[in-house]
């Protein structure tokens, strides 16, 4: 398409908007908020422009699968498999600051971790809560994800909602942010 006489750009030539999630072992909180971000981006319409992975701040988990509660739960659900299944824990690297354009920390503990690894205001300013995305949460002050690790089906349903609740005002940034740029 020419504009002015020039080619426009081409979205798959622009550089994708990139999105990590991170909780403590990125096998519960982060991959559920990855999976369901890269659907949630795909329905917007913006699922070739925006790359969306996780990470966890600690290696406990390095090379581990996602929990299967978290495949399950994202199951019952009725989401599709956005990753899931090849899903390889790994930590967050602090040089990765420099290439991610939002970073969403699950709980306070992680936001602490990711801001004291970040070397410039522009690092720090990509850092995030998840849960600072969903009005609600934002509204009462209660930011951090809770960690299902150690409950039950009922744990890993309360994580579910949380994400979820925040997952379209995640996508709404994200196009603000693509938009503007």
């Amino acid at each position: 398409m020419a504009l002015n006489g020039r080619m426009a750009p081409h979205h798959a030539q622009q550089r994708p908007y990139r999105v990590t999630v991170v909780c403590t072992g990125n096998i519960c909180r982060s991959p559920m908020g990855e999976f369901v971000l890269r659907e949630r981006f795909e329905a917007a319409g913006l699922g070739d422009r925006v790359v969306v992975d996780s990470a966890g701040t600690h290696s406990w988990e390095v090379g581990n699968p996602a929990d299967p509660r978290t495949l399950a739960v994202l199951a019952r659900n009725g989401h599709d498999d956005f990753g899931g299944r090849d899903h390889v824990a790994r930590r967050f690297d602090r040089s990765w600051l420099d290439q991610v354009d939002l970073v969403l920390a699950a709980d306070a503990g992680h936001l602490r971790e990711l801001t004291r690894m970040a070397r410039t205001d522009t690092q720090r300013a990509k850092v995030r809560m998840f849960r600072s995305f969903d009005p609600v949460a934002a509204g009462d002050g209660d930011l951090d994800m809770d960690d299902p690790w150690y409950g039950d089906d009922s744990a890993f349903d309360r994580t579910y909602s949380e994400v979820v609740a925040a997952a379209d005002g995640v996508v709404e940034h994200v196009r603000r942010e693509l938009a503007d740029a």
